[in-house]
């Protein structure tokens, strides 16, 4: 029988009113103790709600875990979306800054810290993050092919490469910025790796100065044998 009584804050919460800060609650430590760093106690005594309530919604902290990466999937693929742009420069700009606006509320990526723990997470929650890790990783790809093909991103190798070197650049810089409590490690990582992909195009093979092109061959100047030993120079 539903409860209509509002004699307690418990009973006037909607269950998906319940769920949903069940789900914020989960995302705030996992984002800043991680994902085996809190239990059901920790959400419980957080919300003032029962175990069992919590147990209601999510049975297993396994289906809590699938749920919050699904819900922040779909919001960082909205905010993809929202930051999509025909100008590729300023979508991958827009892109760091995604990263910036958690890090700078003392959070990780829930994801990047999920990956940490990758091995001791259940089978259902691995399976998730993958998941959200080829979504971002599509996403960047038809950025950076967009962009090499304007002219405004130039880099070696295929765009999928370029995309996991942006991802791991920045899930890694997050992590040590947050480790050294240092913004502006972060700052200075993503920096770089936009740099790596609107700098120039890093030159050729430098040639000796003894070097000389002739009719597109290279040649060298002959070089005359050593005289022996008691010769004359």
């Amino acid at each position: 029988m539903k409860r209509t009584s509002s004699s307690s804050s418990s009973a006037e919460v909607s269950p998906s009113t319940t769920a949903s800060r069940i789900l914020d609650s989960g995302e705030r430590l996992a984002q800043t103790r991680g994902f085996n760093g809190f239990s059901y106690a920790d959400i419980a005594a957080e919300l003032r709600i029962t175990k069992a309530s919590l147990h209601y919604h999510f049975a297993t902290k396994a289906d809590l875990g699938r749920a919050l990466i699904a819900r922040y999937a779909g919001r960082f693929d909205a905010a993809l979306a929202q930051i999509d742009s025909p100008d590729p420069e300023l979508t991958l700009r827009k892109y760091v800054q995604l990263y910036e606006s958690v890090l700078v509320r003392d959070r990780m990526c829930l994801c990047g810290m999920l990956a940490a723990e990758y091995s001791a997470l259940p089978s259902a929650m691995q399976n998730e993050l993958r998941r959200f890790f080829d979504m971002n990783e599509a996403w960047l790809v038809q950025i950076l092919e967009r962009g090499r093909s304007a002219g405004s991103f130039r880099f070696d190798g295929s765009a999928i490469e370029a995309a996991r070197m942006l991802t791991a650049g920045l899930e890694g810089g997050m992590l040590l910025s947050r480790s050294y409590e240092e913004p502006a490690r972060f700052t200075a990582v993503a920096r770089r790796l936009l740099a790596a992909l609107t700098g120039p195009q890093p030159a050729g093979p430098r040639r000796g100065a003894e070097e000389l092109k002739a009719g597109g061959r290279r040649i060298r100047p002959q070089r005359h044998p050593r005289p022996e030993a008691g010769e004359d120079g």
